[in-house]
């Protein structure tokens, strides 16, 4: 039988941040592949994935449950973060390595593709433009040109869109407003009425672009609390969005703020497995729920799935990473019965296509699911080195 011999990882630049990669090899000489990542607030990932390493050298690589069920035992007293994404980077490489042995994609594990195609929707759009223009181009510096996005996104294939909160001066010149993470230092996490007004204005001019047939998201992060959310989902009720996408590590203030919205709320994107998913689910705190399939590890995501199911819950992968991490939450999304759409980035570094052997396809706003073995791409090695990592920064660098 198969076993793992080795496990190795790999790092590359991405601008803002760095592109982390995990390689499983077999006895058989297969390689599996998996993305994980630490700049959201989660270093020492890969300190976690070198002490599990000796663990997992010669366990049967098709014992995918027994293995990620021994890491956890292993690491009982302290779940959650850095080790449970550790956990989750082994447990998808793992999975590739057993699907590329086998021959088949990842999906068939997973039960079995219900789909072919899965919509998506442009995220970050405006967010990586006007806060990160150094590496991802097409500068915003005016609200004009967020209109002009608008327009840009209703010509293009995809018909979402997602965005973050951002403030205008007198002049229409944007900045962003992340006091959840420290931008600006704010820690009440306040809403007062000039944010209010400023992200009416944001999503106006996006929505004056873009026209009533493009679907809208926003993302309002960790950046309130339960009083803020309210204010918020109040001032929004005529915007026909698409969702309210909220934070929060209150369920029961998280359910407050979803029966008074008019509009559907998500999250759940920093939750760990089915025990932190529960006690959303059993508190009615949103009407989909974002599973992060490279924190958790696919396998258990689909656990989660499983669990929202039960509350008729649909999910959503979280996915802002590269382009293997694409691909991994693409065979997730492809076989959970109860998916409502997939995030994905559209703005992408110039070299992000160099570094894997397939990027992903889309046609008509929706992304194709390959019938390639394992993920359905892998990364290139050579290409890897030919970017290596830097120290970057992290959200907390996004221009002011």
């Amino acid at each position: 039988m198969s076993t793992i011999e080795s496990v190795e990882h790999l790092h590359a630049n991405a601008g803002w941040r760095n592109y982390h990669y995990l390689k499983v090899t077999t006895s058989d000489g297969v390689a599996g592949w998996a993305e994980y990542d630490e700049a959201l607030r989660s270093p020492g990932v890969t300190a976690v994935i070198e002490k599990l390493a000796p663990h997992v050298i010669g366990k049967p690589v098709h014992d995918v449950e027994r293995l990620t069920t021994r890491l956890g035992i292993l690491t009982r007293p302290a779940p959650g973060s850095a080790v449970t994404m550790g956990i989750g980077a082994i447990e998808n490489a793992v999975l590739d390595a057993k699907a590329r042995t086998l021959g088949v994609p990842c999906y068939s594990l997973l039960g079995g593709k219900v789909r072919d195609t899965i919509r998506v929707y442009w995220s970050h759009c405006a967010t990586w433009r006007i806060s990160l223009p150094q590496w991802y181009g097409n500068e915003i510096n005016h609200i004009d040109q967020v209109v002009e996005l608008g327009a840009e996104v209703a010509d293009s294939q995809f018909g979402a869109l997602k965005t973050n909160i951002f403030l205008y001066d007198d002049t229409g010149k944007p900045r962003s407003w992340f006091p959840g993470f420290g931008q600006p230092d704010e820690p009440g996490l306040n809403v007062e009425r000039d944010v209010l007004d400023n992200i009416v204005r944001h999503l106006g001019a996006l929505r004056e672009g873009a026209g009533p047939a493009t679907d809208i998201l926003i993302d309002l992060n960790f950046n309130a609390r339960t009083e803020g959310y309210l204010r918020i989902a109040r001032d929004l009720a005529d915007l026909d969005l698409f969702w309210i996408e909220i934070d929060h590590d209150s369920p029961t203030g998280l359910s407050r703020v979803r029966e008074a919205s008019t509009s559907a709320i998500s999250g759940g994107e920093t939750l760990f497995d089915v025990k932190g998913f529960l006690p959303y689910l059993q508190a009615g705190s949103f009407d989909v729920a974002i599973i992060d399939t490279i924190w958790n590890g696919t396998w258990r995501s689909m656990k989660m799935a499983a669990a929202a199911a039960a509350f008729e819950v649909n999910v959503a992968p979280h996915n802002y990473y590269g382009h293997l991490c694409t691909m991994m939450s693409a065979h997730f999304a492809a076989a959970v019965p109860n998916l409502r759409i997939m995030e994905t980035d559209i703005d992408r570094l110039p070299w992000d296509d160099d570094l894997v052997t397939h990027a992903p396809e889309f046609v008509d706003g929706h992304l194709v699911i390959p019938d390639r073995p394992g993920w359905g791409t892998e990364p290139i090695e050579e290409a890897i080195r030919a970017h290596p990592p830097e120290e970057v920064g992290d959200l907390l660098s996004m221009r002011r």
